[in-house]
Order: structure tokens, then sequence, then C-alpha cells
């Protein structure tokens, strides 16, 4: 019998009061239930919220190291269990177990940064035009707080979401995704156990109709932070923004890796396929679409092609295994769908394209990482997002070309350049519509220390991770004090 996992409402662990769960599977194995979840409806909700707005005033009271100290707790709790969340990890959402260890890893650091802003939470002191007057800012919290998190990240994302929230001194509610709610889980699990207040932190599982719209249509509510798809994030912010919250919204990409000819060939596709296929794509920053010199491309793309078949493709949590599977069915078919589609644009496959059978890969959803050559700008497998390990070819006459095909999608989360040359590289970083841009590094990678964020339709709002990311949860008062009467 699969473990029952439950709600997280006003320091307690509570069942929905629907009194019904959803099975979290293994992607790689059908047969394993990892967990079962609840499946909450509103009557949970508004609980949850009500209990965090409740609980707000002591938390943003108690100062800010003090309540970093409960990060720093859970974060020693976290670590004392890395090899087990990390198998958890690859047995809900499928991307192989050194993946998961190093994403774990990634949420307890993001536990100890943003443990450590208590206590840099920095204002500034302004001269001011009169005498004897002394200016300065402060940071205030939002209030209540909604995060809504995907599956790809599901330890990472809800760490670098739930942290600078909690320490700015916002209270919590957080819906996960229903593909992958344990990872998240595990982390507020972690900060009960450092025993912070109730009310503080809020989990609560479920569709996102049922739990997400009366999550951010609560009157507690203040902000709102969303990483999924574009379709959701743009209902979202129409929703929110009539009653004015503060809203963080990060979406899709159709990132570029552009790669010119003075480059050395076995590294540059050792990048691509990185970039492209690691964590079986499912990155809103993995490269898919590979823009090359044409001088090169020939023999890049063969490098390419023998790299791409030797790519192990299996259960993540096996030795040796570098591509895990789609993370469930639909997501499997819409790869697949791309892959037809791209067929029949002109495409040319030049590897993989196939869902992987026979033995144990009919017990999962496993696809053939594949390569495409000659695709084109208009074609919808260089414009629209697939979230799997499907990576177009485009040839390019030079730099000027390239830039003009890197930066022609409507997107702008992530790119990057793999080249020798010392003045392309200034050029491209100041000319890439992109907010994330690596030089001789896959586009995918960030680290917790920095912001992250895109432009034009993959990001709207202020960044995340980073010192930056305390400013979405904190509001700035500005204070004029005259100090003589």
């Amino acid at each position: 019998m699969a473990e029952l996992f439950r709600n997280y409402v006003a320091g307690e662990w509570r069942e929905s009061r629907t009194g019904k769960t959803f099975a979290n599977i293994n992607p790689a194995n059908t047969d394993e239930t990892v967990g079962l979840f609840q499946s909450s409806s509103a009557e949970d909700v508004l609980p949850a919220c009500d209990a965090a707005a409740k609980a707000q005033p002591a938390w943003a009271a108690l100062p800010a190291p003090q309540r970093g100290n409960y990060l720093f707790k859970a974060a020693e709790l976290l670590e004392a269990r890395l090899d087990k969340l990390a198998e958890e990890m690859t047995r809900e959402e499928g991307k192989t177990l050194p993946e998961a260890k190093g994403e774990v890893k990634r949420a307890i650091n993001i536990f100890r940064y943003y443990g450590g802003e208590g206590a840099r939470q920095f204002s500034y002191q302004i001269p001011s035009e009169r005498e004897n007057v002394f200016c300065y800012t402060m940071r205030k919290p939002l209030g209540v707080v909604a995060l809504i998190t995907p599956w790809n990240f599901p330890s990472a994302i809800p760490a670098w979401k739930m942290a600078p929230s909690l320490v700015a001194g916002n209270t919590v509610v957080i819906k996960p995704a229903s593909l992958a709610p344990l990872s998240a889980y595990r982390l507020v699990e972690a900060l009960h156990q450092a025993a912070i207040p109730a009310g503080v932190l809020n989990y609560v599982t479920g569709g996102g109709g049922t739990v997400g719209n009366p999550l951010v249509e609560h009157a507690a509510v203040r902000a709102v932070s969303f990483t999924g798809s574009c379709d959701v994030g743009n209902a979202l912010y129409d929703k929110v923004t009539k009653r004015r919250l503060r809203v963080q919204l990060e979406m899709g990409g159709k990132n570029p890796t552009v790669v010119l000819k003075d480059t050395n060939l076995d590294y540059a596709a050792d990048v691509l396929v990185n970039g492209a296929f690691f964590s079986t794509g499912q990155k809103c920053t993995a490269c898919s679409r590979a823009i090359i010199e044409a001088p090169i491309y020939d023999a890049l793309v063969e490098k390419l092609v023998a790299k791409t078949r030797a790519l192990k493709v299996g259960n993540g949590l096996e030795p040796g295994v570098q591509i895990g599977p789609a993370v469930d069915e639909s997501q499997l078919e819409t790869d697949l769908k791309y892959i037809e589609i791209g067929k029949q644009e002109g495409a040319r496959l030049l590897c993989g394209g196939k869902r992987l059978t026979g033995g144990a890969y009919d017990k999962g959803f496993f696809v053939e990482p594949t390569l495409f050559d000659g695709v084109t700008p208009k074609m919808r497998i260089a414009n629209e997002e697939i979230f799997g390990p499907v990576l177009g070819l485009m040839k390019a006459r030079d730099f000027e070309e390239a830039m003009q095909l890197a930066n022609g999608v409507r997107f702008g989360l992530s790119a990057s350049i793999v080249t020798r040359d010392v003045e392309r590289v200034h050029q491209f970083t100041n000319r890439i519509e992109a907010g994330l841009i690596t030089v001789n590094l896959p586009t995918a990678g960030v680290e917790y220390q920095l912001p992250f964020g895109g432009t034009k339709e993959s990001s709207f709002g202020m960044r995340e991770q980073g010192p930056q990311a305390m400013d979405f949860y904190t509001e700035t008062r500005t204070v004029y004090l005259k100090y003589t009467q």
C-alpha cells in the first residue's frame, strides 16, 4: 500500500475535506505508486490562507535573523536525508539520480543562502537636502504569498520561492505540481520539524482549478509567484492583476545555442547534448535550437549524431543512465506530436524520434533523444516550446544571421554562445534577447546566488534567486526623520 501524504495547514498535517486522493506515479515504472496525495478543494484552501493571514503579523515582528534560523535548521535536516530525497525525486519525476541529488543539494544551499539574508536585508540611508533630516528606507513584507510551482524542478523551485518569502516576513501557501508533490512536501516537513510557527507555512495539493484558482482569489493573498506554462501564466496574470496583486511569472523558453566556426567541435557537441537532452529536455532553460555557422555545420552535425545515439536512456535510478523518461504520458505524447510536426514541416530527422519499447521501457514514458536537420525559422519546432529531448539544427551564413535567428522568437529566457572569439562574445551578450546568457556553457544550469529570469514572453515581474529575489517579496518604505524641533 502506497504511503499517504497530507496537506499541511496551521501547523498540522490534515487530510482533504473531499476525502479524495490522487496517485503520484513513477514515470519510469508505472507499476509503482510513489505516494497518495490529497485531492483538495477550495474548502481546504480557505483555512490554509486564513491560517497564513493569522500568523503573518507575529512572523513579521520576529527579527529577520531569527526567521532565517528556521531555514538553517531545515537545511541541516534536509542534508541528513540527501540520499533518500534524491531517490524519491527520481522516482516521482524521472530525472537521473545524479541530477536529483544535485537538485536537492541546491535546495539546501538555497535555504542556507536565504537564511543568511535574514541578516543582510540591506536598506539605504540617503542624504537629505534639508538640515537635521535623516532619510532612510526600510523593507516590509507583503503579507500572505501564494506559490504555485512546477514538476520539473520539484525541490529547487519551491525552495527558491519559499525561502526568500519566509525570511522577508511573509507567510506562505504553496501548491506544488500534482506530478511531483513529494519533493516540495519534504521541504515543508523539514521546516515543520525545525518548529516553524503554526500558520507561517501551508501546503495544499490538488489541481490547478480546484486549488490554484481559490488560492490566488483569496482576499488575504497579496502576491503570487508562479512557474509553469505560458497559457496558465497568462491566464493567471489576467486574473490577479485585476486585484492589483504583485505577480511574478516564469514561463516558457525556446532557447538557442549559437556555435561559431572557431570553436572546438567536440566541446561544442558536448555543450549542445547537455543543454538539449539532460533532464530529458524538461527544463525551461533547455536548448532547443542549435544555430551553427555554415563552415563547421556538417562536421559538427556528424559529431552530434554520434553523441546523441550513444546516450543511455532508462530508469534514472540505474547506474550509467543519462536520460530518464518523460514525466507522464501526456508529455510523452507532446514530444511525439512535435516530432511528427517536424517531419511534416520538412525538417530532416537525423536520429531518434521514437518511443522506446520492449522490456522495462514498456512500463515507462521513454522517448529517444531526437535531432532535426534543416530547421527553418517559420517551422513550429523552431518557435514552440516542446519541453522534451528534441533539438533543431539551423545553419547560419555568419554571425549576423545567427543573431537574427537566435532573437527571432517570442521567448527570451536563456541563450548561449560557443566560441573563442572574445569580440563576438561581447557582441552576443550585448545583443541577445535573453535574461540568462552563458558563454561556452549549456543554456541550462543556473546558480542560486545569482538572479534568474527572462525577457519577452518568458517572464514577467521581478527576478528570482540571488539578492534580487527579496525585492519581489518586500515593499520599500521611505522615512524622513527630522531630529530637531
